[in-house]
């Protein structure tokens, strides 16, 4: 059987979408997690946001990007701490990476300037207090990565959150 150009644009156009989104975990020097507030969803987030593939960017591209954007700092990504496989509830899945931020000085701190399209505000949050903060989900890709930090293990693998054994 042979295909031609047009059969094969068809197949890929009709098969599932996954998204993919790429974010930072910066920390303060007591390991406090830096969030932003959406004005858009429930819930707080990282800095970061989704890859626009279309244009070409990689995860820790689009990590950057998200980062400048939301927060004003120009930081290169380090080593990439998780990956999730984040179900929809009536959205595409998303691929969501999760790089370490590094920790930032109180003059990066001082620094931040907040993206007032998408963002109302911005807080470090001690560990023990991120559930009051973020989604279950996000909560526990976090905690993951911050056990990857803290370990000093290799990068974690997830399924919504949850590791994979």
């Amino acid at each position: 059987m042979t295909t031609n150009n047009a059969d094969y644009a068809t197949y890929i156009a009709g098969l599932p979408r996954v998204l993919a989104a790429a974010a930072c975990l910066f920390r303060d020097a007591e390991g406090r997690v830096l969030l932003v507030e959406p004005n858009y969803r429930k819930g707080w987030a990282l800095p970061g946001g989704t890859v626009e593939s279309e244009t070409g960017e990689g995860p820790r591209q689009a990590a950057r990007r998200e980062t400048v954007e939301e927060i004003g700092l120009d930081l290169a990504p380090g080593r990439l701490l998780a990956i999730d496989w984040a179900r929809g509830d009536g959205r595409p899945p998303i691929v969501a990476y999760l790089y370490d931020g590094g920790v930032l000085t109180p003059e990066q701190f001082a620094a931040i300037r907040l993206q007032e399209e998408e963002l109302l505000s911005w807080k470090p949050v001690a560990p023990a207090d991120l559930g009051g903060y973020l989604l279950a989900p996000l909560e526990r890709r976090v905690r993951a990565a911050l056990d990857v930090l803290g370990s000093g293990g290799s990068t974690v693998e997830l399924e919504d959150g949850n590791p994979v054994a």
